[in-house]
């Protein structure tokens, strides 16, 4: 029986998440999913251009299953771009290093990972009122087959 993945740590999720080659009807393109980890492994790999080993540490994994995402990550970024392929980014095993909250009064704040794990907001730190939501990034929510994007854990 296999293993469950580790949830990524990922800080950025990409406005636009398809991109297909010009002059191409979308109906007639072949596509490549690209997860949202594997999209945040090329961010910082080669976007921000830091070594593997400060990259895994911010995704929390080791060293090993990062080169492993940034592999198949590039390896699917080849395929499309040498193959006329659409691009599409979406789902994936991760979750958000900072999550989003509101209350009803209109108040905005941000919570890091870590403490989400070890004290969730129990109220608005701005007005003290208890009626507080999770915000969803854009893009991301409930498909037919399921979650899509970020997976729930509260």
């Amino acid at each position: 029986m296999a293993r469950i993945p580790k949830w990524r740590r990922v800080t950025f999720i990409p406005e636009i998440t398809y991109f297909k080659p010009a002059g191409k009807p979308s109906r007639a393109l072949e596509e490549v999913r690209l997860s949202v980890e594997e999209a945040e492994s090329i961010r910082l790999k080669d976007l921000e251009k830091l070594e593997q080993e400060e990259c895994a540490r911010r995704m929390s994994v080791s060293r090993p299953t990062f080169h492993r995402v940034l592999r198949s990550a590039r390896s699917k970024l080849a395929d499309a771009l040498l193959n006329g392929k659409a691009i599409r980014i979406e789902g994936g095993n991760f979750e958000m290093a900072i999550r989003r909250f509101h209350c009803t009064n209109g108040h905005e704040w941000d919570v890091p990972f870590e403490t989400m794990i070890t004290m969730p907001p129990q109220s608005c730190p701005i007005c003290n009122t208890l009626n507080i939501f999770r915000l969803q990034p854009l893009g991301f929510g409930w498909r037919r087959r399921g979650w899509r994007g970020i997976r729930r854990r509260d």
